[in-house]
């Protein structure tokens, strides 16, 4: 399945994608996706609704991400070898957790705000893991179990906050607007494997970065069951798992980064695009 939450910001509905691509309207059935919807159970009953049965969605409304009442977007840095090479960093010989605020959680077409004195806001197109159910230290073996489904992420970046300020990377990726996620959760049995998955990401119609998920360091299984020996995952919690080589850090032969009127479009097989126009602090006020 595919599931959406759609409409203004704060007012979303729950959304089902039909296979012609169509948004039905799931308010009849559920109130909400959030973590009781996208439990194993959750699921089961909205796999048993024929879609032909629900209302269409008319027009082109808004995406908002695709679960309610996240508790944590936790993030995993340097998870393709090629990504750290270009960061001139060493593969980590274990996961590198850090966390991205709940507050820069927004939907995949939401505009994205350069922070006030930004001079190095980046992109990164990763691969989200969307957790159904609660998830403490869990085996490898079994890690994909507690999983809900998969969805495109977007894990801007500040690099001067993040590595320049001191601290740890929290500072330059948590900004306002830095999490656009989704336009859906794709349930793991239509995505399959999630190592066999390809991505990219354009700026201004450049593609930038061209990558897949078979040349993560860590598997989706592992980084689930690492993130769980640290904390509780809960339903609806979402890690995003690593971006690919090509972000603005890496570029030849110098670095580049997002300025106001740019746009960034970004996808992942199976999972969607999004699109986010690009805007000073400013702008927003």
């Amino acid at each position: 399945m595919k599931l959406c939450r759609y409409g203004p910001m704060g007012a979303e509905k729950p959304g089902l994608i039909d296979a012609e691509g169509v948004i039905r309207d799931l308010s009849g059935v559920v109130l909400d996706l959030g973590p009781a919807e996208i439990s194993p159970e959750g699921l089961a009953k909205l796999a048993a609704v024929d879609p032909a049965s629900l209302p269409k969605v008319e027009g082109n409304p808004r995406y908002g991400v695709p679960v309610a009442g996240s508790r944590k977007f936790i993030a995993i840095g340097l998870n393709y070898a090629d990504h750290a090479a270009e960061s001139n960093l060493p593969i980590p010989d274990e996961p590198v957790i850090f966390t991205k605020a709940i507050s820069c959680l927004q939907g995949p077409y939401d505009t994205v705000v350069i922070p006030r004195g930004s001079t190095k806001t980046d992109w990164e197109v990763e691969l989200g893991v969307i957790i159904g159910t609660r998830a403490s230290y869990v085996s490898e073996a079994d890690a994909l179990d507690h999983v809900a489904g998969y969805c495109t992420v977007h894990d801007l970046s500040e690099r001067d906050y993040q590595i320049n300020r001191g601290g740890t990377w929290d500072k330059g990726k948590g900004c306002d607007t830095f999490g656009p996620v989704g336009p859906w959760l794709v349930t793991g049995d239509e995505v399959g494997d999630p190592q066999d998955l390809g991505m990219w990401l354009e700026v201004n119609g450049k593609r930038v970065q061209d990558g897949h998920t078979r040349t993560m360091i860590f598997s989706i299984a592992k980084l689930v069951s690492y993130v769980s020996e640290f904390m509780s995952l809960e339903p609806g919690d979402i890690i995003t798992t690593g971006t690919p080589p090509g972000v603005g850090m890496g570029q030849k032969p110098e670095a580049w980064y997002l300025k106001p009127g740019d746009v960034v479009e970004l996808g992942i097989e199976k999972l969607g695009q999004q699109r986010q126009d690009i805007v000073a602090w400013t702008a927003a006020k």
